[in-house]
């Protein structure tokens, strides 16, 4: 007798309500995460803020949008962490509800279904999705630009150029990498007739309107900042270090992936004895270019994506790895065929789970038993809220004024601009990253400037003493950690630059 669980009868029956369920479980379960965990913000998320907090239109982290948005979040919530990642969590349900949309569109409601729940498993949607910032915020732009895009050159649906170039304007206001992302859709409407002759109109021009309407302010900022141009091509000597450097970002693209991996071979019918007896996931036969825009979204952004980063050395993939491997699940769903067995339920459903809350498990982990092995400290386990308040106190106790800007120690002025009172941040290493604030201004309106103290006397590092000619430190403060365990307190040697008299 062939067994289905209830949960493959509401694949089949509730499409819709299963995908609300696991993404707003998973959006639940990182919020309480944040909550419970998080003493100061994970990441750069507190620089992210400190340069929302200026409303600049655009500096060296990129477009604006993203960090426009962390200020508003932070203020509607009252100066709390909370509305930003309630934020960082709206766009993770935004993204995977609109990534079902479109996976409808071609696979059908319940096979899409399953590769909303794949991509779930995806490690760069787990912990990271807390990080709000340009690579978090694009990630539903892009699901919605795929999904806007597929109607227009798959189904012929002219009614969708206007949210087409809201959303195309709006990614180029919110990541670095909007114009290549663009270009690749641009270079697979070209490549196909259908998308040829989706061109053959007047609403392409007006859509290019709209988006050169939103992004010129922004434009006009790169002009002025002369930023117009690539960073400098490597050297002969380095192109064997840069494409290891690319083969590295591709290789974490893929460990990424591992879950998917894992529940697709858990799932083959290599070792089924009985496949009659595995339930069906049936869907309509799938568009042949439809499969092609898929292969194409699935790979093309991973791999051209690693490549940039590797040519110029970045960091990250350009675009970020979520935008990287959005469609990773549905182009699995795409090659398994027009009918997926499910064996093996109670295993299946028991690696999915574990595959959802192993992040969870980690980071609970490293909070928590990672300061008994004195390996290193948590960085979200820095009390931000008692450092921004005493700095803030100190100041305003000592000069009879609100604390107005903060520098020093990079990590540590974030948090302090954060918390206390907003005060201006000033990258004292950069100050050309920080255009808002100068050192004369810092030393004409008054501050405080800390750092990591080494000793009990509060003695600055040597860079700092020598921007900061001529400081007093004061007593250096201790501040205790989430979990202590056995790594010391958390000292911050500190000095107080005062305002000068009008």
């Amino acid at each position: 007798m062939r067994f289905t669980s209830l949960i493959i009868e509401l694949i089949r029956a509730r499409p819709r309500l299963v995908v609300w369920i696991v993404v707003l479980l998973q959006a639940a379960l990182w919020l309480v995460v944040a909550l419970l965990l998080y003493r100061s913000p994970p990441g750069e998320l507190a620089t992210v803020l400190a340069y929302g907090r200026e409303y600049q239109v655009g500096t060296d982290l990129g477009p604006p949008l993203a960090f426009w948005l962390a200020d508003i979040a932070f203020r509607a919530a009252g100066n709390h962490m909370l509305g930003v990642y309630l934020l960082a969590q709206l766009c993770s349900v935004v993204t995977f509800l609109t990534l079902y949309r479109l996976a409808r569109a071609i696979v059908g409601g319940q096979q899409a279904v399953l590769a909303v729940l794949l991509t779930l498993t995806v490690v760069v949607f787990a912990s990271p999705g807390l990080e709000f910032g340009p690579q978090v915020a694009a990630r539903p732009l892009w699901a919605l630009l795929l999904l806007h895009s597929w109607q227009l050159i798959g189904q012929n649906r002219r009614n969708v150029w206007f949210a087409w170039s809201i959303e195309a304007g709006l990614l180029l206001l919110t990541s670095p990498a909007a114009i290549g992302l663009l270009l690749l859709l641009a270079g697979f409407t070209l490549a196909t007739a259908r998308g040829r002759r989706m061109l053959m109109s007047f609403d392409p021009l007006f859509a290019l309107l709209v988006i050169v309407v939103l992004a010129l302010p922004y434009l006009i900022w790169l002009i002025r900042a002369d930023t117009l141009s690539l960073p400098p091509w490597p050297a002969i000597a380095d192109l064997s270090a840069r494409a290891l450097h690319a083969a590295v970002l591709l290789g974490g693209l893929l460990a990424a992936l591992s879950g998917i991996v894992l529940l697709s071979v858990l799932n083959s019918g290599w070792f089924d004895r009985n496949p009659e007896e595995a339930p069906i996931i049936y869907r309509p036969p799938v568009d042949p270019l439809a499969r092609q825009y898929v292969y194409c979204f699935a790979l093309a952004p991973a791999l051209i994506g690693s490549l940039i980063s590797g040519v110029f050395n970045l960091d990250g993939v350009a675009g970020g790895s979520g935008v990287a491997l959005l469609m990773s699940g549905l182009a699995v769903i795409v090659t398994t065929g027009d009918l997926v067995y499910l064996r093996r339920q109670r295993l299946l459903r028991s690696v999915w789970a574990a595959a959802i809350a192993a992040p969870a498990l980690v980071a609970f982990a490293a909070t928590l038993f990672l300061p008994w092995t004195g390996g290193g400290e948590v960085a979200t386990s820095l009390p931000a809220r008692a450092i921004g308040r005493f700095f803030g106190d100190s100041f305003e106790r000592r000069t009879n004024q609100p604390l107005r800007a903060v520098s020093g120690d990079p990590q540590l002025a974030a948090l302090i601009a954060l918390d206390a009172g907003r005060p201006h941040l000033l990258l004292d290493a950069a100050p050309e990253r920080t255009p808002w604030l100068s050192l004369p201004k810092f030393y004409r309106n008054g501050g405080v400037v800390v750092w990591r103290a080494s000793d009990t006397v509060g003695t600055p590092p040597p860079d700092i003493a020598q921007r900061f000619p001529g400081l007093v430190p004061e007593v250096p403060r201790a501040f205790e950690w989430f979990v202590n365990g056995r790594q010391p307190l958390l000292r911050i040697g500190w000095a107080i630059v005062r305002p000068k008299a009008p």
